[in-house]
């Protein structure tokens, strides 16, 4: 039976980077590989029940200096000298320096990285990073323009490096609707993300304010900044139409109820957001971010505005709320489709499934 080990900073809050390496460890679970995941810090919250549920193991290195804490890493050594891992497949920055680091005194056979934003950092990590490479195996990309960002900024040079996009649980996929007579009303928009500045939400509620009638905002998230958009909304008179739902597990629901989907992020890796929405049947506007560019480049793309624009947000959004029937019926067949055809998870985890085997047969003699 391979066994795989996922690496992630913590658990305790869960974005996109977590969701993605939620649904990969179980899906090999059930795939009969012997999985688990390490989290450096934190006890991993109700996300580590969700995995012990699914015959997943989590173990946390409760570390205390990010990934430098020794006794993590002792920590850490201690539980691969019993378990031996064939793969360590680490996501995001500080779970994989820390992996990379590891390999030199804890070797495993394959080492996978994979990098879910378009952001280099600073300095100092992309010194890290270029300086570290040779010690991974693999690198992945959630996107093409996370790679092209990367390629361009030197930081994978000569490496062996592929691009997996993120991955969508389509189980509890709702019905598409498909005409105004299943539409209620007023109408009602969705978004999904933290509460937090990368999600640039302030533009959104500016750019609701604008929009004709009396149509509806649900935000799915919790963050930081929840109480500066609270107030926000209450200046702008929209307190009233705006429900900030908090943490959704499972958005399905959510997105089954609404009329259309909005994302107004600053930059995006590969916004699963997008997906899931496509996957619903949504109409989709968003700002145009590499990563929302991307996801949309085969789905309907007709409402990427520029960044931080709430006026041109707006004229967007008024437009997705007079579609015709017909019109939203042939956006939400082809969302759908494409979608479904290139982001479902059983199709994601049948690539990754193909990388760590290749990967393991390559690298099978350092073990």
């Amino acid at each position: 039976m391979t066994r795989i080990v996922y690496i992630i900073p913590t658990l305790d809050r869960i974005g996109g980077a977590e969701r993605q390496l939620l649904l990969l460890a179980k899906a090999f679970a059930s795939r009969g590989w012997h999985v688990s995941v390490i989290a450096l810090s934190g006890n991993g919250s109700d996300a580590a029940h969700e995995l012990r549920n699914a015959d997943v193991f989590f173990y946390s290195l409760y570390m205390r200096k990010a990934w430098l804490d020794p006794l993590g890493w002792i920590r850490y050594q201690a539980w691969r000298s019993i378990h031996k891992p064939d793969i360590v497949h680490a996501h995001l920055d500080h779970a994989s320096f820390f992996a990379r680091f590891a390999r030199i005194i804890a070797p495993v056979p394959v080492l996978i990285d994979t990098i879910h934003t378009i952001h280099t950092g600073s300095r100092l990590r992309r010194f890290l990073m270029r300086q570290t490479c040779r010690l991974s195996s693999h690198v992945t990309c959630v996107a093409n323009s996370v790679a092209d960002a990367y390629n361009a900024a030197g930081l994978l040079p000569h490496h062996s490096m592929s691009v997996i996009p993120n991955a969508i649980d389509i189980r509890q996929l709702p019905a598409v609707r498909n005409s105004p007579e299943s539409t209620p009303h007023p109408f009602l928009w969705v978004a999904v993300g933290r509460l937090h500045t990368v999600k640039d939400y302030p533009t959104l509620l500016r750019a609701f304010a604008l929009l004709p009638g009396e149509p509806r905002l649900t935000i799915a998230g919790a963050g930081p900044d929840q109480t500066r958009l609270v107030d926000l909304a209450h200046s702008l008179g929209i307190e009233d139409r705006v429900h900030f739902a908090g943490f959704i597990a499972n958005v399905w629901p959510l997105l089954a109820a609404s009329d259309a989907f909005v994302l107004t992020s600053l930059w995006e890796g590969l916004p699963v957001s997008i997906l899931e929405a496509s996957a619903a049947g949504l109409p989709v506007v968003a700002t145009q971010t590499e990563g929302a560019t991307e996801a949309l480049r085969t789905c309907d793309a007709k409402w990427l505005v520029p960044i931080g624009d709430h006026l041109a947000l707006a004229e967007a959004m008024a437009a997705v709320m007079i579609l015709s029937p017909a019109e939203r019926s042939e956006i939400s067949n082809q969302n759908r489709k494409t979608a479904l055809e290139q982001y479902a998870l059983p199709v994601i985890a049948d690539r990754w499934t193909n990388l760590y085997l290749s990967l393991l047969e390559k690298h099978s003699t350092r073990r």
